[in-house]
């Protein structure tokens, strides 16, 4: 059992939490500095209709991202749940289908999006002055979406697994090699957005490429040979059952962020593009420890489902949610005292600066919103239930998040201020979704390996 990852239904569920997000949050911290690495460096040698191209383009490929990401949750619960009933041929099977089916999808996506990279542009009303740094931006990353692809696909192996650290190695690698060429190429040659779509691509590929070196020579469950490459029909189609409601949703939700960075660029132009995309890099931070605590009681709960503890599996959600909030509320409070001191690091236009104050202001109330949601979500997630995370999601992101965001900003005449509570009012939705799905108790049915509590 031990070849094949870490048990995390045995043990501390404190302490297991903890040992196994930690390396999973810095992972992601770093990895979330790539966005800010562009943006900061950007932003100081390059100017607003730079820093607002890198926000633009940046926007679409996050969609692909996070499209691929909810997919890849699909195969972190099988494998969990396999790991959890010592079923070795099951992760195996998962694991080579997964990364087959990533490759093959990836390739045809990058096809696609070279033919609608203008249309995009088009939908999000971008700026004039920032369309040719947009489109710069855009092209060079869907040209290396693949190892974007790749290296999420690995990272949800490993982490189903219960391996949290091996990603961290391989992204900290990348991330150094990112700053270190969005030096030469935007701050030494003056190359703007092009210049840190390729650092971006060119570090993730370093990334993947030392990711399979190491896990080959370590006898890694998945050897990387061409006979390997393989499709199980039967667990593709439960990777999709399990997987697709979590790509929809997170498509859904980056799709009506989309549609606030278009409702922003009518509002106020290049600056605001400008200064909602530094917000937007902030919040990637911001958001990261809830997202590390979400994806660890997902990952937690779906082994002990798997090994039928479903009282262990409750109690990990409770004490990830407790740890997530607080960290939330720290966060929310820096955000609502040094917002000005934050955009100032990206941008010293005044402009840009009073767009984004405001913006952060009110969008910051979902520091203290998204640890609910994101971590009791991932109690039904890691039984299987991706179908109400996926309806709760949209039903929030189209009925709450676009429509609140118009009507503050539009409607009732609050400009970026307003844009800005839509995010929150959609989180409070969610929030009331949850809580009666909670109560109903549907969610305590094992929809991967049938077993009920």
């Amino acid at each position: 059992m031990s070849k094949f990852g870490k048990d995390l239904s045995e043990g501390s569920v404190s302490k297991q939490l903890i040992s196994f997000s930690v390396p999973f949050l810095i992972s992601n911290l770093v990895q979330s500095l790539y966005s800010v690495a562009d943006m900061l460096i950007v932003g100081n040698f390059s100017g607003t209709a730079a820093v607002s191209g890198v926000n633009i383009g940046s926007q679409i490929t996050h969609v692909l991202t996070m499209l691929v990401l909810g997919f890849c949750t699909g195969g972190t619960i099988m494998v969990s749940q396999y790991m959890g009933a010592r079923d070795e041929d099951g992760v195996k099977e998962t694991i080579s289908t997964l990364i087959t089916a990533l490759l093959v999808g990836g390739a045809a996506i990058t096809v696609v999006m070279f033919l609608l990279i203008d249309p995009s542009l088009r939908m999000l009303e971008t700026p004039a002055e920032s369309y040719s740094e947009a489109r710069d931006y855009l092209t060079i990353t869907i040209a290396g979406i693949l190892f974007i692809f790749a290296y999420n696909a690995f990272s949800a192996i490993l982490r189903g697994m219960g391996d949290s650290k091996r990603p961290f190695y391989f992204v900290s690698i990348s991330c150094v090699t990112n700053i270190a060429l969005d030096l030469v190429l935007v701050a030494g040659f003056g190359m703007g957005a092009k210049g840190a779509a390729i650092a971006t691509v060119f570090s993730q590929a370093v990334s993947v490429v030392l990711c399979i070196i190491y896990l080959r020579n370590r006898n890694f469950v998945f050897d990387f040979r061409i006979s390997s490459f393989k499709i199980n029909k039967g667990y593709l189609a439960k990777i999709l059952k399990i997987g697709a409601p979590s790509a929809i949703q997170s498509g859904v939700i980056s799709i009506s962020f989309m549609f606030i960075t278009a409702l922003v660029n009518t509002i106020g132009g290049v600056n605001a593009s400008a200064a909602v995309g530094i917000v937007g890099k902030f919040n990637s931070f911001a958001i990261m420890p809830a997202s590390a605590m979400s994806a660890s009681v997902s990952t937690m709960c779906a082994q002990n489902i798997g090994a039928n503890k479903w009282d262990r599996a409750i109690k990990t959600c409770k004490i990830g949610t407790s740890i997530a909030w607080v960290i939330g509320l720290c966060i929310f409070t820096i955000a609502q005292l040094f917002s000005s001191q934050i955009i100032m690091m990206f941008d010293r236009n005044p402009e840009t600066i009073a767009y984004g104050v405001q913006y952060m202001r009110s969008f910051s109330f979902e520091y203290i919103l998204v640890p609910i949601v994101f971590c009791v979500t991932s109690l039904f997630t890691g039984a299987g239930h991706t179908t109400f995370a996926m309806f709760s999601n949209m039903l929030s992101a189209l009925l709450l998040r676009i429509p609140a965001s118009y009507i503050c900003s539009s409607v009732l005449g609050l400009g970026i201020l307003g844009v800005g509570m839509g995010s929150p009012i959609s989180n409070i939705g969610s929030i009331i979704i949850i809580i009666i799905y909670l109560a109903s108790g549907r969610w305590k049915v094992n929809k991967v390996i049938r077993t009920a509590k």
